[in-house]
């Protein structure tokens, strides 16, 4: 009697919630126009919503009771396709409110069925509405609906709801089987969160969950993406220690990983092994290994690969040959690459938007553009359909060469195609209307970029900024500035980056920090660009306590310096002359993680050989070696010239490291030599490297001229000094002040104060006036021998030009009377 009187109160309740819900779903707001109607008008809608209300209610009442029927009966493929058909016109929660009165066993079957449809119709909100409403009522759905549920979410892409409703499982005291475990390390995968995935897996296995080959691939998938290459294959171990066989996805996946990281023997080795252990390579298998060979530009390795795939049966697609034409590309193969494509096209294989656009580059850096208009026009006549990507590489390519008719002529090509151009192809006219300095273009453009209706970007303001800067227009930098401001587009980092380096290259270092702080203060922090700008313009200036405030600030910050600005620091103290200190940087740079590089070194170099100190330049030459640093010319320029002092054998073997090293001598590494040779007095191996620069096809100057000359007076050879001087002159160098001076005083020097004369006459002739000392010392030797009227007319002619000390000094003076 209790069971029967319960179970009437349950099915009275039950109806009472069915009379709501019926009637909710009924009732519908009143038209403004039956407002004036007549009261036998309301009364018949009120009749025909009553009947309205009776029917619905007895539908419902029925669907009910013919769904508890057929869970009773264990039909549950019948209650499940009543229960679809019930929520196109119910929501999920009222069809869950109708069962909340029935027995518990019905309840939980009723529920199970509905959450599994909510899954599998991927209506994740409703889903997760009604897990919390079935955990409210002490239930817990039944594994196969969490596990319908977690798959949709994963195969949705919702990896944060896959992550949130495994956590709620977990925190229900629930024990998550293999599959659930599974989807949340697969979500943490995708989401990046390896150490969130290993704490899953961790878990598992803490409670005795195997855990499968499903979600070891998912995790060397994952450490392979982030080039944890030796972590992967942990994880592959792994899989053998547990005895688990792995599967082509767990080869292809690894193999992959191995040819991002470049380490294409192990790549090869474990497809070897993969084949041992009966594991057929597919043509994943092959896409991959010649990927990594093409990444490496081993080309003919490739095209071996491609053959054995060949062998295997297996065509090549789309991405095959976009890989090989993209690797032919990047080692500079444009002819194998033009092979290729004609091969493609022979065989029908459509090349994909990446691979035109790189070959649309290639051959616009080679300056093929006919060529490039004629594979574009080729594609879309084949049914290609490019995008503004394909037409914004040609008009690049335009730009760069400064064909900007050409250029402009490809945007109106794109819009006859229904292509409207975007703001990179925008950007880019612009950018090189800045370039060419034809400002008026350039703001033109800015002008047809609105009135076509592409909205400036910041990237385009940065263009304006940079362009304005670079013509020291500083006034109209700022006005874009505030232009940003009203037009909503907030600035960037790159937008004070280019007005702050704007500013430094000006000598603008006040206002240049005033940008900076203003910076700061909107809330952009500045990267390690901006602030390597701020030292160098600082060091630039000489002001080095401004430039070590910055890098204080940025070793104190989230910005680390880079090498480039340790050797800015470096540069800036040794032209201070404070050659210590830069070189108490050394281990500064190693001790922030960084490594010196042969610019450090070079800089360092040139710093101890100005002050001559042979021996720290040989020290650190040395040190750069050891490190594996290898020197480049602007090593031995300096080295050389500072170890000069130290005698010719040692810069002859310093001059053959070089040329071992395959570094061919350029002008100043001449020059130095044969200036050495020339103090030496040594004119026979001056006059040789002389010869062997000219053969190689360097021109000399006039500072080798002015060292062959020097050597020739070394040697005491004045007649052979006329021909060097006639040699420079045919070279078109024409001699001036420093030339002239030396060939006076090389003349005084050997008493021929005639000859010192003649060379006067010219330099004098040729509106070039000799230091006082120099004439000095050629009007007293005239004088002793005998040529006083010489000597007097370079005085006459001294002190006509107004040179200083002439009327002061009185052995000269007497000569001019």
């Amino acid at each position: 009697m209790v069971y029967q009187c319960q179970k009437s109160n349950m099915a009275a309740k039950r109806v009472t919630l069915l009379s709501q819900l019926s009637f909710t779903s009924q009732k519908k707001p009143k038209p403004l126009s039956t407002l004036s109607t007549q009261s036998s008008s309301q009364a018949t809608n009120t009749n025909e919503k009553h009947e309205t209300f009776v029917l619905h209610h007895h539908e419902c009442h029925h669907h009910i009771q013919e769904l508890t029927t057929l869970l009773q009966q264990g039909q549950t493929e019948a209650a499940q396709t009543l229960t679809k058909s019930l929520l196109s016109s119910k929501s999920p929660s009222d069809l869950f409110n109708l069962f909340s009165f029935t027995s518990y066993s019905l309840k939980l079957s009723f529920s199970n069925i509905l959450f599994s449809l909510l899954a599998q119709s991927k209506m994740h909100s409703e889903a997760m509405e009604l897990y919390k409403a079935i955990r409210k009522e002490g239930m817990q759905p039944s594994i196969t609906s969490l596990n319908l549920l977690l798959d949709s979410l994963v195969s949705l892409n919702k990896f944060d709801g896959t992550l949130n409703l495994f956590e709620e499982i977990i925190g229900s005291g629930f024990r998550p089987n293999k599959f659930m475990y599974g989807k949340a390390i697969q979500a943490a995968v995708k989401l990046g969160d390896l150490k969130r995935a290993y704490e899953f897996l961790d878990d598992m296995k803490q409670k005795g969950v195997n855990p499968s080959l499903f979600i070891y691939n998912v995790l060397i998938s994952g450490l392979c993406k982030e080039r944890r290459i030796r972590e992967a294959e942990k994880g592959f171990n792994e899989i053998l220690e547990r005895k688990l066989v792995p599967s082509l996805v767990t080869y292809n996946t690894l193999i992959d990983g191995y040819c991002k990281v470049g380490d294409l023997e192990k790549a090869f080795g474990l497809k070897e092994r993969m084949v041992k252990e009966n594991v057929e390579p597919n043509i994943v298998t092959f896409n991959t290994l010649i990927s990594g060979l093409c990444h490496a530009q081993r080309m003919e390795e490739a095209k071996w690969v491609l053959k054995e795939m060949e062998a295997h049966g297996f065509v090549g697609d789309g991405y095959t040959f976009s890989i090989l034409f993209d690797g032919f590309l990047k080692s500079g193969n444009g002819e194998s690459a033009m092979a290729l494509y004609e091969e493609m096209k022979g065989k029908g294989v459509g090349i994909n938007r990446y691979a035109l656009s790189n070959w649309l580059n290639h051959l616009c850096k080679e300056g093929d553009f006919e060529k490039a208009e004629e594979v574009l026009q080729n594609e879309i006549e084949k049914g290609f359909v490019p995008n503004e990507v394909v037409f914004n590489t040609i008009v690049k390519g335009y730009c760069q060469i400064g064909d900007m008719n050409r250029a402009i002529s490809m945007v109106e090509h794109m819009e006859k195609l229904g292509l409207g151009p975007d703001y990179v192809t925008f950007n880019t006219l612009i950018g090189k209307f800045f370039e060419m300095k034809e400002v008026e273009s350039a703001e033109e453009w800015v002008k047809k970029m609105r009135e076509k209706g592409v909205s400036p970007k910041v990237e385009t303001y940065n263009v304006l900024i940079n362009g304005y800067g670079k013509m020291n227009v500083l006034d109209r930098c700022f006005a874009v500035l505030e232009e940003m401001e009203r037009d909503g587009i907030k600035p960037n980092v790159v937008t004070y980056g280019s007005l702050v380096n704007c500013l430094c290259k000006n000598g603008m270092l006040l206002e240049a920090e005033i940008t900076f702080k203003d910076m700061i203060s909107r809330g952009v922090l500045p990267n390690v660009l901006v602030y390597n700008t701020l030292i160098a313009g600082n060091c630039a200036a000489g002001n080095l306590t401004d430039a070590f405030k910055y890098f204080d600030e940025m070793v104190k910050g989230e910005t680390g310096p880079t090498i480039v600005t340790y050797n800015t620091l470096i540069s800036g103290l040794c032209k201070k002359g404070r050659i210590t200190e830069a070189e108490a940087l050394l281990p500064k740079i190693t001790s922030n993680g960084c490594s010196p590089d042969v610019i450090t070194y070079n800089t360092l170099l040139s710093g101890y050989s100005n002050e001559g100190n042979a021996e720290k330049c040989l020290d650190l030459y040395e040190n750069m070696k050891s490190l594996g640093i290898k020197p480049t010319l602007n090593t031995y320029h300096p080295l050389i010239s500072g170890c000069s002092k130290k005698g010719i054998e040692l810069a002859e073997r310093l001059f053959r490291e070089m040329e071992e090293m395959h570094l061919t001598p350029d002008l100043l590494t001449y020059n130095v030599l044969i200036h050495l040779y020339a103090e030496h007095g040594d004119v026979q191996n001056a006059v040789s490297l002389h010869r062997e620069m000219i053969d190689r096809g360097i021109c000399p100057d006039k500072m080798t001229y002015n060292s062959l000359i020097l050597g020739q007076f070394k040697n005491g050879k004045l007649l052979e000094i006329k021909d060097v001087v006639d040699d420079m002159k045919a070279k078109g160098l024409v001699p001036k002040a420093d030339t002239y001076t030396l060939l006076i005083k090389g003349y005084c020097e050997h008493k021929d104060f005639i000859g010192a004369y003649v060379w006067y006459r010219e330099m004098f002739e040729n509106h070039f006036l000799p230091r006082f000392t120099i004439c000095k010392e050629l009007v007293i030797g005239l004088k002793e021998q005998g040529k006083s009227q010489e000597a007097q007319i370079i005085c006459l002619e001294m002190k006509a030009k107004g040179m200083d000390n002439w009327n002061s000094d009185e052995d000269v003076s007497e000569l001019a009377v």
